[in-house]
């Protein structure tokens, strides 16, 4: 076993498995589906998502965003899946037939006072009554007041520690004219919430935080003594360093140049390390419905409630190794293996855990099972893009205006790090519409008349993401419907995409080989977790 996972093996022996107790039989228990289904798993290759089937034809290239060569920490490098399909037996069938299915006279029954109901329900804040008080139950406890909201530096109310981000969404699927809002939430363990006397400090923690965003935010290919980070104002003289480079320390300052060797306050132990978080961070990131009636698309209602936090870490040598263990297995055919189980959710090979929560068929947030959980695996980690695992955190607004629930209205289509050309435009001009199955009627109508980009109306809605990736209000009602039928049958584990028309651009079944992609000059190669933020 490698080493990551023999670590992560110890943890969940540590912590035990015991059930919870059985709940009266009037409650609603949100753990009984996930624990009654065991670790049963239909789709070994539950990793793999619906958008890595889809069909190229030779031309349209959606796989760029992901698979990237070595980048930085990140050795993944699997820009040959451009090039190649590279399933293993079991994952050449495709596996979510909810792609493929006809529900639009389901859709059309549904009508609009319904579904507007529905998604303007709060189901989170039973979920955090019902596990508050379970004493045996092992994983993570939502401990986020979201009803309290976040104050205008974005940290929570509650005093919990939460903060929550804005950044520039990951193109495609996350994006809300596919179907889905979110927003994405951090926290850094209670040391690096304090100051060096051990007393809780907002100062402290607001300087950790932007060390955190100095290392995670700035294209790996820009050397460690040429990072230049614009971050809100941060008291220098917490850090007893010279952060802006101006050749002495004191006051606030707005910009970090160069990485800081270590965090601040109470983590003055902790070494800053490119391109890693430190042990004990933690993510929440929550998935809605689209409200076609507000400003930031998001709805009170939960579609799922994903949390993860980094528990190993792993220095240059273990992550080399864990990397080629990864390379290896999936050469050789291997499927995938996590340990780990629903009710404390699955570890990966490189420090991480992840748990999370979705609707039951009464709209209710309930444990995910493990094959349910299994979905998340894949794309957190091993994919060439992302830093350390994770997608948001690295695309952060700069400095305090991505300290802010999160919205895309009012956000301009930036370039990706090292491009001048916005991320969104060349997105939709590489895969040829808006979304991986080029299925977007919508955005195909209003950016593609004549099958080709519009390329001048993209850039001028590009200068507002909220106006270029929100669908109409006949769209958004008709994604949620769609989403909600899969609800009411429980059948995630065929594929939890809002499809509206059955899927045309996408592959039932694949035979390994030629994508047909490098042949029409259609492989690319910088595709990059970052944004250029011109700074």
């Amino acid at each position: 076993m490698r080493p990551a996972l023999l670590a992560a093996a110890l943890l969940l022996a540590a912590c035990g498995k015991a059930p919870p107790p059985p709940a009266p039989a009037a409650a609603f228990d949100p753990l009984t589906q996930a624990l009654a289904a065991g670790r049963r798993v239909d789709n070994r290759e539950a990793v793999v998502p619906p958008q890595c089937y889809t069909k190229t034809d030779g031309i349209a290239n959606p796989c760029w965003t992901c698979h990237v060569p070595a980048n930085g920490r990140n050795r993944m490098d699997d820009a040959h899946l451009q090039e190649e399909y590279a399933f293993s037996a079991v994952g050449e069938t495709n596996h979510w037939a909810n792609l493929f299915r006809d529900r639009r006279a389901q859709i059309a029954a549904i009508p609009d006072a319904e579904i507007l109901a529905w998604i303007r329900q709060d189901n989170y804040a039973a979920l955090r009554e019902q596990l508050k008080m379970r004493d045996n139950y092992l994983g993570w406890r939502p401990d986020l007041d979201l009803a309290a909201g976040f104050d205008a530096e974005g940290f929570a109310k509650d005093g919990s520690g939460w903060r929550a981000i804005r950044y520039q969404p990951f193109p495609g699927t996350f994006w809300p004219t596919n179907g889905s809002s979110d927003d994405v939430f951090i926290r850094l363990p209670p040391e690096y919430r304090r100051d060096s006397e051990g007393q809780d400090s907002r100062e402290a923690y607001r300087l950790n935080l932007a060390i955190l965003e100095a290392a995670m935010t700035v294209d790996a290919r820009v050397a460690d003594a040429a990072l230049r980070r614009r971050v809100e104002p941060v008291d220098e003289a917490l850090a007893r360093v010279d952060l802006d480079g101006n050749g002495r320390v004191g006051g606030h300052v707005e910009q970090i140049r160069g990485l800081p060797a270590r965090y601040a306050g109470g983590a003055t132990a902790v070494a800053v390390a490119r391109g890693l978080y430190p042990v004990g961070t933690e993510f929440l990131h929550s998935l809605r419905y689209v409200d076609p009636d507000t400003a930031d698309a998001r709805s009170p209602r939960l579609k799922e409630l994903r949390y993860s936090i980094k528990r190993l870490w792993l220095d240059d040598p273990a992550l080399d190794h864990a990397y080629a263990e990864e390379n290896a297995e999936k050469a050789a055919g291997a499927l995938p293996y996590y340990p780990g189980d629903a009710a404390v959710g699955l570890f990966n090979s490189f420090g991480w855990q992840l748990q999370a929560f979705i609707e039951d068929a009464q709209g209710r947030l309930r444990l995910q099972t493990y094959e349910e959980q299994l979905f998340c695996m894949g794309c957190h980690s091993t994919i060439g893009v992302t830093a350390d695992q994770t997608f948001a955190f690295p695309r952060k607004l700069p400095g305090a205006a991505g300290w802010a629930e999160h919205s895309i209205a009012g956000l301009p289509d930036r370039p990706q790090a090292g491009s001048q050309e916005p991320e969104t435009l060349r997105y939709l001009r590489r895969v040829g519409g808006a979304d991986e199955f080029r299925a977007n009627d919508e955005m195909l109508h209003r950016y593609f008349p004549k099958g080709s980009l519009d390329e001048a109306t993209a850039q001028r809605d590009g200068k507002d993401l909220g106006v270029l990736l929100r669908p109409s209000r006949e769209r958004a009602l008709a994604l949620n419907k769609a989403y909600l039928l899969t609800v009411r049958e429980q059948s995630f584990t065929k594929g939890r995409d809002a499809v509206v028309n059955p899927a045309a651009n996408v592959h039932k079944r694949i035979d390994n080989g030629d994508t047909g992609l490098k042949e029409k000059g259609r492989v690319f190669t910088d595709g990059r977790i970052w944004v250029e933020w011109g700074e």
